[in-house]
């Protein structure tokens, strides 16, 4: 497969919210890509903005939630491929943990997502977003709650 110089990765921020043992995801509606499967909330890094900064504000625009952040999680190399639209897209995705301690996630942008929901990470719904399976194959697990230093 040869390289085209006019087509790069694109950057993803995935934020691992974690409340006590469980963790955020919301039901993905998109027409590009992932529609219907399980993922953190999150979105693209913006041109000037730091992953963190991203992480905060995607967190608040899709969710209403304020996060701290504790730490920075490992990234997965994705490639999306097959026949649904949106197939044929390359994705490096950076994972953030933080926290939220307070507050209900809101479905603030419905028509990106369906529902919020808390899970256990040994019980995640299924089917998960492709950086999500890829996270899991690499054998990432959080951090035990209140292990985390600021």
């Amino acid at each position: 497969m040869g390289a085209d110089p006019a087509r790069h990765p694109r950057i993803g921020v995935g934020v691992i919210v974690q409340r006590g043992d469980r963790v955020l995801l919301g039901r993905r509606r998109s027409s590009t890509h992932g529609d219907g499967v399980w993922q953190f909330p999150g979105g693209h890094l913006e041109w000037g903005e730091s992953v963190f900064d991203c992480a905060r504000r995607e967190v608040l625009e899709e969710t209403g939630l304020e996060v701290r952040i504790v730490g920075q999680g490992p990234y997965t190399n994705d490639w999306f491929e097959g026949d649904e639209p949106g197939a044929d897209k390359h994705y490096v995705t950076i994972f953030v943990l933080a926290d939220s301690r307070e507050g209900e996630p809101q479905r603030l942008e419905p028509e990106k997502c369906d529902a919020w929901e808390w899970f256990a990470w040994d019980a995640l719904p299924s089917p998960l977003f492709l950086p999500i399976v890829h996270l899991l194959e690499g054998g990432f697990t959080p951090p035990p709650p209140g292990t985390h230093h600021s």
